[in-house]
């Protein structure tokens, strides 16, 4: 190793960090995230040198500029417990994630709705199928009691936490699938055969209007994060058939499943959400103007919070070490 070469390309950094190292206080985030991203390279750079036998004066030096950075990292965290990551985690990493991902699910919301509308059309206008889902005393029950009698079977807070449980593992699954890529359709197809048989029974029986003031609560949140959820996990699959001509297939993947657990985590919190409209709000004895009204205003937010916001995060990527490897739209 040419150690005077070494020191001369890595000694801009060591100044930069003992300069930051020695403020008693950091004025901004980035100058925050700079001193983490510096005392990791001089770390690095320490165990380099220690293997090559180096000068042990220079060892000394940069010891105890190692030292002074954890110090400082330590200083700037608060010595403990940090929210900051938790902040940016939802304030950037995951709507720049849901940004990244708009044409998949984006395209899978579009693709499933057209989809289960004709189904529900189909159905409703030929008696004779949607019998062999169903008998006309089944169907006859379903509207009557059993469709709106399920919304206030349990205590709200136990229904609330059993459809987010049960949601959030259909989410999780269509994420996980996804490298398989044909799991998440049929995933999907079973969500939309069951929507949709429900729907046209509903339909069928002029209670058209009963099935939204009943769905859109909560439906439209919910189901939005199964789109997120089938989209994600195909952008998955797809990383490794056509990883581009930047990445491996290993690097591409890798990639994406890391975008993918973000958006597993964003899910989870949004379906939480979900959860707790379908159990408190659906079922309430607010004016059904109110209610629909309550669920569409909830679903804008979320989809302003993916698509304009998401797109000012995006561009916004956080600085450190994990940047460069946060995949392109």
């Amino acid at each position: 190793m040419d150690l005077d070469a070494y020191l001369a390309e890595r000694g801009g950094e060591w100044h930069r960090l003992e300069v930051l190292a020695s403020r008693p206080k950091l004025r901004s985030p980035a100058e925050i995230d700079e001193l983490v991203v510096l005392y990791q390279r001089a770390a690095t750079h320490l165990s380099v040198l220690r293997s090559r036998n180096p000068d042990p004066v220079m060892l000394a030096d940069l010891s105890r500029l190692v030292l002074a950075g954890r110090a400082a990292v330590t200083r700037s965290n608060g010595g403990g417990l940090s929210w900051r990551p938790l902040a940016e985690f939802f304030a950037y990493r995951l709507p720049g994630a849901l940004y990244r991902t708009r044409r998949w699910w984006g395209t899978i919301a579009v693709l499933v709705v057209a989809a289960t509308t004709a189904l529900t059309w189909y159905l409703a206008g030929n008696p004779d199928t949607l019998a062999l889902f169903a008998d006309d005393a089944t169907i006859d029950k379903v509207v009557g009691k059993e469709f709106v009698g399920y919304y206030s079977e349990y205590q709200a807070q136990n229904f609330a936490l059993q459809v987010w449980t049960n949601n959030a593992l259909l989410t999780a699954q269509c994420l996980a699938s996804g490298v398989l890529i044909l799991p998440v359709f049929y995933l999907l197809w079973e969500n939309l055969l069951n929507t949709g048989v429900v729907a046209a029974m509903m339909v069928s029986r002029d209670a058209g209007d009963t099935l939204l003031i009943y769905l859109a609560p909560h439906g439209l949140l919910e189901i939005t994060c199964l789109f997120v959820g089938a989209g994600v996990g195909l952008r998955i699959g797809w990383s490794w058939i056509a990883p581009g001509p930047l990445q491996s297939r290993r690097q591409s993947l890798v990639a994406w499943v890391r975008e993918g657990m973000v958006v597993a985590v964003g899910m989870a919190a949004a379906l939480a959400i979900a959860g707790f409209l379908e159990g408190f709000v659906t079922p309430s004895a607010l004016p059904a103007p109110v209610r629909v009204g309550i669920g569409a205003v909830v679903w804008l937010g979320f989809l302003s919070y993916a698509l304009l916001w998401g797109r000012e995060a995006n561009e916004r990527r956080p600085v450190g070490p994990d940047s460069a490897d946060l995949p392109t739209a």
